[in-house]
């Protein structure tokens, strides 16, 4: 299982980590929605539950629950700037489609 990120999306997170001093990491999570099926969750985390798996990353702990695993293996996250808006954007292996307006994905 691996995730990875890059330099500009650790440092954002790592800035976000230090605003909350109570946060240990950075899950990411999928949940139903959207035309695809899935889209992506993140929060800071404050805690590691029992069904979660952690790995790190360029200084980052990453948290991913046991059942979205298969669906965000091998994922690499970015950050990047479009326009005036910055965003996390995903570049997941494992995404068989995704609908027009990029809220969700597709897995087999």
């Amino acid at each position: 299982m691996s995730l990875q990120l890059t330099q500009q999306a650790a440092d954002r997170i790592l800035h976000f980590l230090s605003l909350d001093e109570k946060a240990m990491g950075f899950r990411v999570s999928v949940k139903k929605m959207g035309c695809s099926g899935w889209g992506y969750e993140v929060e800071l985390a404050h805690e590691v539950k029992a069904d979660e798996m952690t790995m790190e990353d360029k200084g980052v702990t990453l948290i991913v629950p046991q059942d979205a695993l298969d669906k965000v293996d091998g994922t690499v996250i970015d950050y990047e700037r479009q326009g005036i808006n910055q965003i996390f954007v995903y570049r997941n292996p494992n995404a068989t489609g995704s609908c027009g307006c990029g809220e969700s994905f597709t897995t087999n």
